[in-house]
């Protein structure tokens, strides 16, 4: 089993930057395996990062590129997302979630934590 916990949301103005964080416990596997979801209200969940299990580059979705970075410390088991010139329609719950196995469906989540970007 494994379980992860987030922190790191919060109110920041238009234009500001957070950072997140995602942390596992339980059983050991590799922060590649980790990603960042977000889902702003009436609006489809949206994969903001992807995992990287081995190798090539990471994926980030068009609207986030240039402004996101995400970082990952395997011997923290922590994976953290860096949100720069954050826009109001950044707005929405951020989760990190886990595969189970390269190329599987997401199978951990974390409880969930509120980015709110003010204009």
């Amino acid at each position: 089993q494994v379980q992860l916990v987030e922190s790191g949301g919060g109110l920041v103005q238009a234009g500001g930057s957070l950072i997140l964080s995602c942390t596992a416990s339980g059983r050991t596997f590799s922060t590649g395996a980790m990603g960042w979801l977000r889902q702003a209200p009436g609006k489809e969940r949206e994969l903001v990062v992807g995992p990287k299990w081995s190798g090539g580059n990471t994926y980030y979705a068009v609207s986030v590129k240039g402004r996101f970075t995400v970082s990952r410390d395997n011997t923290k088991r922590t994976v953290y997302l860096q949100m720069n010139s954050l826009k109001p329609e950044d707005t929405a719950v951020y989760y990190c979630a886990a595969q189970g196995g390269p190329y599987s469906n997401y199978v951990y989540w974390g409880q969930g934590t509120q980015v709110t970007v003010s204009s």
